[in-house]
Formats: C-alpha cells, structure tokens, sequence
C-alpha cells in the first residue's frame, strides 16, 4: 500500500536513495521483545529481510540501523548483512541521523528512514523517504511517504530492499545471478 503520494513521486524518491536506515523493533523483527530469566534479549529476524539487505548493498545502496535498544544480537545481525553504520542506544533518532549523514557525506534526501513507531517520525521527516510498516500508529502513517504490504519483521525490509533495486534498475541484475545458478545446476 502506498500513501498519498504519486507513483511517479515515488518513483523519483526510491531513485535518489543511497542509503536506506533501519529501525529494529518492529521493522526488523515483529516489535515483540523476549527477555529470558537471565535478562538475555531474544529477537528474531527474517531470513528474506538478511538477503534483501545484503543484495541491496551489493547494488549500491549503503545501510544503516539506528534503534532505541542496545542489544548484542542486534550488532551481530548487522554485521552478518553488511551494515555500514550501527547506531545503538540512540534516544534521540533525529541526532543519531544528523551524524550519520555528516558521517556518510550524504544529504538527508538521499537517504530513506524506514519506522514503525512516533519516535521515528523526527528523521522519517527529514528524510527523502520516510517508510512505515502497516501496523504503526496513525501519526507515523500520515506523514510516511510508503507503507509496506508486509509487516515488520515478516519481509518488509525485503520488500523495501527490492523496491529500491527495481526503481534504480539494478533488481534484475541482482536476481540474474540466481537464475544463472539454476539453469547451470540443471
């Protein structure tokens, strides 16, 4: 589902992406979080969020994780699917996005902020691409440039991954490397 916004505005945004900014809780994963008796936080990801990230990157589109949360299983996941900018603990998102931009070189509409929650609209609303999951609060929904037909945690990354690759035409570049396993193999 997409907003109130023109597919051909759309279009134009996912262009000018360079760098896409991910949100965890409820982005990345389901929002759910699981703490055991000794105090170990548990997430789960979805495996077609890893791959979409890391043939996003392969096309040239840098990512970054800016969260609330501190987390170890948050970092490893980061690392595994070739994230260049780790932010952790950020209680202010929109100072956490302002160093990464000065940080990367990039202007803040170059990039796309992909949330779920209030505390993401401050750099949702600087960004050239502000990006929801379905189930965020209204106010997050209202000013969100896209809104994924899938949840988070459950291949909204994914899908957002191939969006971009498929407006700046490098999906098919990206898929052709599959396809051309297939047809060796057989």
């Amino acid at each position: 589902m997409t907003s109130k916004n023109t597919n051909k505005d759309l279009n134009q945004r996912l262009q000018n992406i360079r760098l896409l900014v991910l949100d965890v809780d409820g982005v990345m994963t389901d929002g759910g979080l699981t703490i055991g008796d000794d105090g170990q936080e548990y997430k789960t990801f979805h495996a077609h969020d890893g791959l979409g990230m890391k043939l996003l990157k392969a096309s040239g589109v840098a990512l970054a994780i800016i969260t609330g949360r501190t987390s170890n299983v948050v970092k490893k996941r980061a690392e595994s699917t070739g994230v260049a900018h780790f932010y952790q603990g950020a209680e202010d998102k929109l100072e956490a996005f302002k160093h990464l931009i000065e940080a990367s070189g990039l202007r803040a509409d170059q990039c796309a902020f992909m949330g779920d929650d209030v505390v993401d609209l401050p750099p949702m609303l600087q960004c050239g691409l502000a990006i929801a999951v379905p189930d965020s609060p209204a106010l997050v929904l209202k000013h969100a440039h896209y809104i994924t037909h899938k949840a988070g945690g459950r291949g909204a990354v994914r899908e957002v991954c191939e969006l971009i690759m498929q407006a700046q035409g490098s999906f098919d570049a990206q898929m052709m490397q599959f396809l051309t396993q297939a047809s060796i193999a057989n």
